[in-house]
């Protein structure tokens, strides 16, 4: 392996990380660690929507490549669309989430506690997965211009991906400190409808902003 290609890699590592870190996949891990009262549960979270984000983007990205083929500006914006959807999705059923749990406060702890490590991990998994078909498109145009072979593109991607896992688990570790420290406070009730506020608001403007001013909407009925 060149030194020239460690270069390439270790650049994708860290455009990983400063991925992981966006605006979207930021408030949406975030959103997710609010109805989490375990600090190692929020933690998880991060790390399976990273997992989740390299598995799509690793095979679609191959895929394209491999069949040299691109993605279509009205498909990469209309999945980019869906981000938004989930988005608001997110912020709506985590206050309703929450809203619910305080009335139900008395079920079995131990079947609630094993339940919601599932469905937090399995729902951080399927969003990293929705974000990587989002992003697929911007990462085989990155790769492409960054390798020049199949088996180099594979490896970015892995190495993009392992940035993103690193990048999310940091964030998700920080992020899910507060709502833990919380646990069982008015603080917290306040910190998790104000996350789920914030997902639903980014979520509209970012449906308006790709509708509107990057022209989906007029990709969609032209």
């Amino acid at each position: 392996m060149t030194g020239s290609l460690l270069s390439i890699l270790l650049l994708g590592f860290l455009l990983g990380i400063k991925h992981a870190i966006e605006p979207d996949h930021v408030i949406a891990v975030s959103t997710i660690a609010s109805e989490s009262k375990n600090l190692k549960r929020s933690i998880f979270a991060g790390v399976y929507w990273g997992i989740g984000h390299t598995a799509t983007l690793f095979i679609v990205g191959m895929f394209l490549i491999v069949a040299k083929n691109t993605i279509t500006d009205t498909v990469a914006l209309s999945l980019e669309f869906i981000v938004g959807i989930m988005l608001v999705s997110l912020g709506l059923n985590s206050i309703v989430a929450f809203m619910r749990h305080r009335h139900h406060h008395h079920d079995s702890h131990h079947t609630s506690t094993h339940e919601k490590k599932n469905r937090t991990h399995l729902k951080s998994f399927f969003i990293g997965l929705i974000h990587g078909l989002a992003g697929s498109a911007a990462m085989v145009l990155l790769t492409m211009s960054t390798v020049s072979t199949a088996w180099q593109g594979a490896l970015y991607i892995l190495i993009f991906g392992c940035g993103t896992v690193v990048g999310m688990l940091s964030f998700s570790t920080i992020i899910g400190i507060p709502f833990v420290l919380t646990s069982g406070k008015q603080l917290n009730r306040y910190l998790n409808n104000l996350a789920g506020i914030i997902s639903i608001l980014f979520g509209i403007y970012y449906m308006y902003n790709l509708g509107v001013n990057e022209g989906l909407f007029s990709l969609w009925f032209s």
